[in-house]
């Protein structure tokens, strides 16, 4: 699980915008890219986005 305060301070690294959490995946808000979770750690890496 990621530390809520983490989560509030991550941005999308392509648009900057806010992102949430779903279904073990790190969703921005703004253009839906989905990155991924892996043990525990988010990889917040835009070659790495669905």
């Amino acid at each position: 699980m990621i530390d809520p305060k983490l989560l509030a301070i991550l941005a999308c690294p392509s648009c900057k915008a806010d992102v949430e959490l779903k279904n073990e995946k790190i969703i921005c808000k703004k253009c839906g890219k989905k990155y991924p979770v892996r043990q525990g750690i988010p990889v917040m890496l835009v070659d790495e986005a669905e």
